[in-house]
């Protein structure tokens, strides 16, 4: 592969990406809603079309020359919106003849449809992949390490030794880091022999809340307590930080993850446990595990370490946990 159309470069996980499509010897090519987003940033050089997703001919135009498509995408809750970024993506594929198509879908995709607009929303785009005929590789992370150093979480980690998070006590969560998908995203795109299929991805270790803040008290040379929330507790508090209201709107982003984690809580078997020796028997890249990202992050500094990326170009949008909405902090 040489030219790599990049959907959702900018951000904390389209950072990881071009970093890896780069070091690769890959061109990403980063598709733009704003031209001028990686201005001043690392990423100046790299080359950007401006584009709109909502917009076939311009995700037409804009994968023109390339021989991939490597995409993030902002969590879309309305099935017909996400339904529409499928159907441009296969679109750009099919009429650019495009050879492979990685996808990052950000989130656990279950085998059916569950009514939640997010997550529904999210097969509907993988089929559409599926059904341009180029070659692809669906990658489906767990639940992303990083979220602990978002502005949502690390400020309490630091401050006040709590790590909440909308888990139950007993939910096992394969953790994954965001370089990590990073570098399977590129192998996948660097491999011809690679199987097209969805790929489940997680850490080596499927830990529980408490196991988890055993680990960043290690780490962090002091006392770490998880504090269990429920999906509304963590809805309400999240729109409180963002919005300065702790009502949840019904459509809104902080209602919709809350129904990710009431769906992953009321399973019998935890749906965010990776299955490793079938990962491992494909891929060579192997995950780190919890401790080992946790001792690269700065516990000293309480500020997400990913705005000043997210951020960059777009001074008018808000985000929230790295998942970004049409209307409130699309990535694009």
């Amino acid at each position: 592969m040489g030219r790599v159309l990049v959907l959702g470069a900018t951000g904390d996980q389209g950072h990881p990406l071009i970093t890896r499509l780069l070091e690769a010897g890959l061109t990403p090519v980063a598709a733009l809603r704003n031209p001028t987003a990686f201005q001043g940033t690392e990423f100046a050089r790299v080359e950007v079309v401006e584009t709109d997703l909502f917009d076939e001919q311009s995700v037409i135009a804009a994968a023109e020359g390339v021989e991939a498509i490597a995409a993030h995408l902002p969590f879309v809750f309305d099935l017909e919106a996400a339904t529409t970024l499928g159907r441009h993506i296969a679109a750009a594929t099919i009429q650019n003849c495009v050879k492979k198509v990685v996808l990052n879908t950000s989130c656990f995709v279950a085998e059916e449809d569950n009514g939640n607009p997010a997550h529904d929303g999210r097969r509907a785009i993988e089929q559409a992949i599926i059904s341009s005929g180029a070659a692809f590789a669906l990658f489906e992370p767990k639940v992303f390490m990083d979220n602990l150093i978002r502005g949502w979480n690390k400020p309490a980690i630091v401050k006040q030794g709590i790590f909440a998070y909308p888990a139950k006590p007993d939910l096992r969560i394969s953790w994954i880091c965001l370089d990590d998908v990073a570098a399977y995203m590129v192998e996948a795109l660097t491999r011809t022999d690679l199987p097209s299929a969805r790929y489940a991805i997680g850490g080596p270790e499927a830990l529980v809340g408490d196991e988890v803040a055993e680990r960043l008290s290690k780490v962090m040379g002091r006392a770490i307590t998880f504090k269990s929330l429920t999906p509304d507790e963590f809805a309400s508090g999240m729109s409180l930080l963002v919005t300065g209201s702790s009502t949840v709107e019904p459509h809104s982003i902080y209602n919709g993850m809350a129904g990710f984690y009431r769906f992953y809580n009321e399973r019998p078997v935890s749906p965010l446990i990776a299955d490793n020796a079938r990962i491992d028997s494909v891929f060579n890249w192997r995950p780190v595990t919890f401790e080992e990202w946790a001792a690269r992050q700065d516990w000293d500094d309480i500020s997400d370490p990913a705005l000043r990326i997210r951020l960059a170009g777009f001074p008018d949008r808000s985000y929230y946990g790295g998942c970004a909405v049409r209307g409130q902090g699309s990535e694009t």
